[in-house]
């Protein structure tokens, strides 16, 4: 099918331009520049081993410095352990299969640690993804050749554009007094699809408390297992949190990226060790670790009785370790059997432990963060989707122009939002902002639709404050540069912390330092970032509230909120050269981060050459909340 046949077309230039990029970050690079650019842990201690499945060996590793470098190892993810002393021949490849704060453990394809592992100078790099590419290749190629008689055909074929959704009419309503009415609609939509319900979510709608309600009403129409997704793990984990607390009996299939207790209760491998069963796990793995530590005692003086010795204990040990796995397998299946809800993201919705699980129902929550060929990997598992998410904020992140160009970028919800209008209920009523920073947004993207909730719609920071503010730095002469590949403007970055400092100053009458307002401070510039962060450092009167005030890119701050939030727009030339500032989604996302205050800082003479900023600067005049940046010149 052609469908099919552009989709792995797409996939294949993303991986290739990944790959790329990936090469370039690590090719020629020192340890130390990829440990920087979070490819690498290292140097690391090694803190124990024990066999596993097959003939691999598990072994538990720690950071032991530069503890505080964010990083890219994940569970799941293809690595590699090395020595530093002969990186070329010394190094084993593995996948990562737990990770939290400073410890990760990883699964080697051996049955021992080699012996540079004991020299020192060890360390782990990531290796290029291509568990996920291949993954999400074999579910396009999957969908592609289905036979009419799977039980997902149907849902294929809708959520192609080859048939239209059906729904039953003859379900009572659905009525829930913690929910609004535009989620109450939202959850009836989900109970009476056949086929394809969409919660279109925009932000502060409360689209994870819709979404858990629905799954708990689902489980009550025919009390079958749900499968839910995300794309995220941070989505995942607030899913699997919300729907434990509900009640339901969730299995959390891989490793949650926030480890809390409640958390890590509802993982695998908590379930799997609080089973009756796993006393004679425990047993055998003790017995085949003695055969393997046994047969390690032959490795030096070697003679052909030893080395057959050695082999008869190594083959001991895995005869013992394959009882292990089948004793495991049985736990994992009456775990799997007994579960309401399974969660995972996407790929990890292909995990070995639940590889061929089907169900009635999927779920897929922010979709629209969601790359399509990944969403098929658990749309072939069910008959029924719910997507949910909000296309008008940020897609997915893509490496090649050219992929994203060609349409890799148009996520699954937002071609099914277009084809299929009557699957889709916007939620309406938000909980987050004031409606005076609500409504720009709500006329641009959502036609006008939403709303504020009594409790948010005239919230300020104090009774005399205003909501919005445009502050136009036009005639300024805040001139930007360009620093590398990434846009900077030094003297809106020194003006913004004034005006902050300005802000914060007026509101020490009204608030203690503990109960202090959030403050967001955004660009969507990298290197911006780096001089907005600096000036922070450089403010002292700004010092103690410090742990109140979060400086980042706009990309990251999607799915939070702040009291008050400072977006440094950065562009400012003669030629009206707005740059990326034309994704018109990354700014519906800055712009609806603040909760009581919204303050946008740019050059009206640069941002009005394009439709979506003059209609802004106009929306700003009308609620009396543009200023010129000389009123403050002073400061």
């Amino acid at each position: 099918m052609d469908y099919f046949k552009k989709q792995l077309d797409l996939l294949k230039t993303e991986r290739e331009e990944d790959r790329k990029s990936y090469q370039q970050m690590t090719e020629s690079t020192s340890v130390a520049e990829r440990r920087a650019n979070g490819l690498s842990w290292y140097p690391i201690a090694i803190r124990g081993s024990e066999m596993s499945r097959g003939d691999y060996l598990t072994v538990e590793i720690e950071r032991t410095t530069h503890q505080d470098i964010p990083h890219q190892l994940r569970f799941g993810a293809s690595a590699v352990l090395f020595s530093n002393h002969n990186r070329k021949d010394d190094h084993l490849d593995g996948t990562i299969s737990y990770q939290s704060g400073n410890r990760l453990k990883i699964t080697l394809r051996t049955d021992e640690l080699p012996d540079w592992a004991n020299d020192g100078k060890l360390g782990i790099d990531l290796l290029f993804d291509d568990n996920s590419y291949d993954e999400m290749q074999a579910a396009l190629k999957q969908a592609d050749a289905l036979p009419d008689k799977d039980p997902s055909a149907r849902l294929v074929k809708i959520l192609t554009g080859e048939m239209a959704p059906a729904f039953h009419t003859d379900l009572p309503p659905y009525t829930n007094p913690a929910l609004n009415a535009s989620q109450q609609a939202a959850v009836q939509k989900i109970l009476t699809a056949n086929d394809l319900a969409i919660v279109h979510g925009p932000p502060g709608t409360g689209k994870t408390t819709t979404l858990v309600q629905a799954i708990k009403a689902l489980i009550r129409q025919d009390g079958r297992q749900i499968l839910v997704v995300a794309p995220s793990n941070t989505a995942v984990d607030l899913l699997s949190e919300k729907l434990s607390e509900e009640g339901l009996n969730v299995l959390r299939v891989g490793n949650p990226a926030r480890v809390s207790e409640r958390l890590m209760s509802l993982t695998l491998d908590s379930k799997v060790s609080e089973h009756p069963s796993v006393k004679e796990i425990k047993r055998l793995k003790k017995q085949a670790n003695e055969f393997r530590d046994m047969a390690h005692k032959y490795k030096r003086n070697f003679g052909k009785a030893e080395r057959e010795q050695r082999k008869a204990l190594f083959d001991e040990a895995r005869k013992i370790m394959k009882e292990v796995g089948n004793t495991e397998q049985y736990i994992i299946d009456d775990l799997i059997t007994k579960a309401q809800v399974i969660t995972a993201t996407l790929v990890g919705a292909n995990h070995y432990t639940v590889k061929n699980q089907r169900y009635h129902t999927v779920v897929i929550d922010e979709a629209g963060q969601a790359l399509e060929p990944a969403c098929w990997i658990p749309i072939l598992k069910g008959q029924k989707v719910v997507l949910a998410g909000d296309h008008c904020q940020l897609s997915p992140t893509i490496k090649s122009d050219e992929a994203a160009r060609k349409g890799l970028s148009t996520t699954l919800l937002e071609k099914c939002t277009a084809l299929y209008p009557e699957s889709v209920t916007l939620l309406e009523e938000q909980y987050r902002m004031h409606e005076t920073i609500m409504g720009y947004s709500s006329r641009i993207f959502y036609g006008d639709k939403l709303k504020a909730h009594a409790s948010v719609a005239g919230h300020l920071l104090f009774s005399e404050d205003s909501p919005l503010s445009f502050v136009d730095t036009a005639g300024c002469g805040f001139d930007e540069k360009l620093e590398g590949t990434s846009t900077t403007n030094p003297e809106e970055a020194v003006f913004l912390f004034k005006h902050l400092t300005q802000l914060v100053a007026s509101l020490g009458t009204y608030y203690q330092p503990k109960d202090f307002p959030t403050v967001a401070v955004i660009s969507p510039y990298k290197q911006q970032i780096q001089l907005l962060k600096e000036q922070l450092q450089h403010s002292p009167t700004l010092l103690p509230y410090a742990d109140k005030i979060s400086v980042n890119t706009i990309d990251s701050f999607q799915g939070q909120e702040r009291d008050i939030v400072y977006i440094s727009m950065t562009r400012s030339n003669t030629e009206n050269n707005i740059g990326f500032l034309s994704d018109t989604r990354r700014m519906n996302v800055a712009m609806t981060r603040a909760r009581k205050k919204l303050v946008v800082i740019g050059d009206s003479g640069t941002l009005s050459g394009f439709g979506f900023y003059a209609s802004f600067i106009s929306y700003a005049e009308s609620k009396n909340a543009y200023q010129s940046a000389w009123e403050f010149m002073d400061i």
